[in-house]
């Protein structure tokens, strides 16, 4: 998965007040990088997504993910708040930084689970949390990102 996710997608410096906020802002990014056509169909599937259970992680982390036909090519986007907001969470404790993950329908069953699982996989290694929560490098971040992805 080299290469699969730019510069472009990660979406540093936000500046959301609630979850509903930094959704719509992934969704709309989502659309302007050309991966969606639908905005509200990404927005909507997300907010699915967060009915059926928490997708915030542990240290403010979180990984809400989408399937619907909206998306036309499965990708990643990090999402760097300013400050921590309200996220139903493993640890009960706010989210600031956001590993969304957008799937197209047809791939529900392939691509989001691999993905996935390289994204927990990633939330548990130190090193790529502590990369994420440190750099405001977007080229860099991006950079670890693939290099997780692709081990």
């Amino acid at each position: 998965m080299s290469g699969f996710v730019s510069e472009e997608n990660i979406l540093l410096n936000q500046q959301a007040s609630t979850k509903e906020e930094a959704l719509r802002t992934i969704s709309d990014a989502a659309v302007k990088l050309g991966v969606a056509d639908d905005a509200e169909g990404v927005y909507s599937s997300f907010l699915y997504r967060e009915e059926i259970d928490k997708t915030g992680m542990v240290e403010g982390f979180a990984v809400p993910h989408c399937k619907t036909n909206a998306v036309k090519s499965a990708t990643i986007i990090i999402f760097k708040n300013a400050w921590p907001v309200e996220w139903p969470s493993l640890d009960d404790k706010p989210v600031d930084i956001v590993m969304a993950l957008l799937i197209p329908d047809s791939e529900a069953g392939t691509t989001h689970l691999r993905l996935l699982s390289k994204a927990a996989m990633l939330l548990m290694d130190d090193g790529f949390k502590s990369k994420l929560r440190g750099s405001n490098d977007a080229t860099d971040l991006a950079d670890a990102l693939n290099k997780g992805l692709s081990s």
